[in-house]
């Protein structure tokens, strides 16, 4: 077996392969483009064979076309995190940082971690992650208009400053404007204006969410019928997980998406552990909705339930000291 390390940049990526132990055996540039990346393939099959890994640095952008490029021919890909291609780099002998430095360290990672997720090509996932992706960013923009939308009516008069989140309805929206029209002065023409833009984006954030509705009841009904799981959180699972068959097991994905706890323990303390920070905190965020939309529903596993206690149970009062 042979592993193809990738360092991708804007403009080149770095190839560099390593046999089954992580000796250097290969090394090629080539342009950042479907060309560049078929004369990678050819050379990496004329010289190696057809039983080739490419494990390629997780740059998101500058590795999309790559892997789209590769599993489009029916390579396998893996996903190295640059967490841990820069470790590899660290303790490896050869000092400095260079291009291909860095495309044999994620070989090697690759080499030490052999059970990194697959890379899957998979349409509805990356359709789903573009499209949340987007209504976020509209989202973000909205917050930013309306807390600008604030300190202006602020300084207009705060006795009409709009109830707090209420900006997003239609109803707000529209009471606000019909007292903005009513004003003059600069400040009135700028809220006036940012309103506009508020009500816009709303528009479009409502297309994407029914959009996004239609994905996730098309091709997650499974994480609908799950208790706390809405449209949205169900199409950011699907987006992120980018094909869930590309994990062997459960707690992989539970590794990949953060939530898997880190032991911290020696000698007494055996089975301590804690929450770790790393992973795909994008689907973290998702998973802790649920969660804790769960833990608010009586019924379910994580929710409150109500239980009489018996007066035998409830602590009779202790006297107080003298």
């Amino acid at each position: 077996m042979v592993v193809v390390g990738a360092d991708v940049h804007k403009h080149t990526h770095t190839f560099v392969a390593v046999d089954a132990v992580g000796r250097q055996v290969g090394q090629r540039t080539v342009a950042a483009t479907t060309a560049g990346h078929r004369k990678a393939l050819a050379w990496a099959r004329e010289q190696f064979g057809e039983e080739l890994t490419w494990a390629i640095e997780d740059c998101r952008h500058l590795s999309a076309r790559l892997e789209r490029d590769l599993l489009s021919a029916g390579q396998v890909v893996v996903r190295v995190p640059p967490k841990m291609m820069a470790e590899q780099r660290r303790t490896a002998r050869t000092r400095g940082k260079s291009d291909p430095i860095d495309a044999l360290a994620v070989a090697r990672a690759f080499l030490r971690e052999p059970t990194l997720p697959v890379a899957s090509h998979d349409g509805i996932s990356r359709e789903a992650k573009i499209l949340t992706d987007r209504r976020e960013s509209l989202v973000n923009t909205r917050t930013r208009t309306i807390n600008s939308l604030l300190w202006r009516v602020h300084e207009l008069d705060p006795g009409h400053a709009p109830k707090p989140r209420s900006l997003d309805l239609a109803k707000h929206q529209q009471a606000l404007r019909a007292w903005l029209v009513t004003l003059e002065g600069i400040v009135a023409e700028m809220a006036l204006d940012e309103l506009e833009d508020i009500i816009a984006l709303t528009g479009r954030i409502k297309a994407f969410d029914k959009r996004l509705a239609v994905l996730a009841r098309k091709h997650t009904p499974a994480l609908l019928a799950l208790p706390g799981c809405g449209e949205l959180t169900a199409a950011k699972l699907l987006g992120e997980s980018a094909g869930i068959t590309r994990f062997h097991s459960e707690a992989a994905f539970a590794r990949h998406a953060g939530i898997a706890p880190i032991p911290v323990w020696s000698g007494n303390t055996a089975g301590r552990v804690r929450m770790t920070r790393s992973g795909n905190r994008q689907l973290n965020a998702a998973i802790h909705r649920i969660a804790i939309t769960q833990a608010r529903m009586p019924g379910t596993s994580a929710g409150p339930t109500t239980r009489r206690s018996s007066p035998k149970a409830s602590p009779r009062p202790r006297p107080c000291a003298a």
